[in-house]
């Protein structure tokens, strides 16, 4: 009797140990998902890049900052990031954003505004063919940007993964996937070491991490298909290219716009 008492206790010992063990520990794609209320500027940020670490448009963080152009921050600001994403925005805005460059953080630094003639081109939102930023929210022809296999797939918009890795060699050529924009060259964004963020038109951007060397600089209009990097290990464990494609500031699955090799 005595015997069986204590394979009894032991069995419900057993099950509770299996039913903590089962029960989740971190999840690290709530917590990826997880955006606090504000961002501390530090040297080397744009309005831009903290658009793109929090997963928000640049044009509702700046209105809500009430941060007019040309989108001056400095360091020590505060910036709130508790925006209502909406996909509208103003007219005055959608002058700007095809060719608007986003200053970084410098102390005592003013740059000018946009001249007369820069503003007439941004009401065309259009380049030509060759540079191909596109009108309105017009999706891109993409390409792909590196020759390399799929070594990692998107994990959805919470996920760990907000793009898909591509394999290949240090200093392989990367390419543009559309024409645009370079909006954002630099090393400021944790984790996805030196990175390129090119802006196609007012709905999408893509971006370019762990390279080894960039080859064009904030500002720069590039062609679709251009070489813009040298694949590299920056930020990460080997050498690989991880892209991303965001539609409105939230990422997308980039096979499901890519062609089919």
């Amino acid at each position: 009797m005595f015997r069986m008492f204590v394979i009894l206790i032991t069995s419900v010992l057993l099950i509770s140990c299996a039913t903590h063990q089962s029960a989740p520990v971190t999840d690290k794609s709530r917590a990826m998902a997880w955006r606090p209320k504000t961002h501390i500027v530090v040297p080397g940020d744009t309005l831009f890049s903290i658009a793109w670490r929090y997963g928000l448009k640049y044009e509702e963080l700046a209105k809500h900052n009430k941060i007019n152009a040309p989108y001056i921050i400095r360091p020590s600001q505060v910036i709130n990031l508790d925006v209502q994403s909406s996909k509208q925005t103003t007219p005055e805005n959608s002058r700007i954003q095809s060719r608007q460059i986003l200053a970084p953080a410098k102390k005592d630094k003013v740059l000018s505004g946009t001249s007369n003639e820069t503003r007439k081109e941004n009401k065309t939102h259009r380049v030509d063919s060759t540079n191909k930023i596109i009108a309105k929210s017009d999706a891109p022809q993409w390409h792909w940007p590196a020759k390399g296999i799929i070594l990692s797939s998107f994990q959805g918009n919470d996920g760990l993964n907000k793009g898909i890795d591509l394999g290949g060699k240090l200093g392989e050529p990367v390419l543009a996937a559309a024409g645009g924009q370079v909006v954002y060259a630099g090393s400021g964004l944790r984790g996805y070491g030196k990175l390129l963020i090119i802006k196609h038109n007012e709905t999408f951007l893509s971006a370019y991490a762990h390279n080894e060397r960039l080859r064009v600089k904030e500002g720069d209009l590039v062609k679709v298909g251009q070489v813009i990097a040298d694949m590299g290990s920056s930020g990460t464990d080997r050498v690989k290219l991880h892209f991303e494609i965001r539609r409105d500031g939230t990422p997308v699955d980039p096979l499901k716009y890519l062609p089919r090799r």
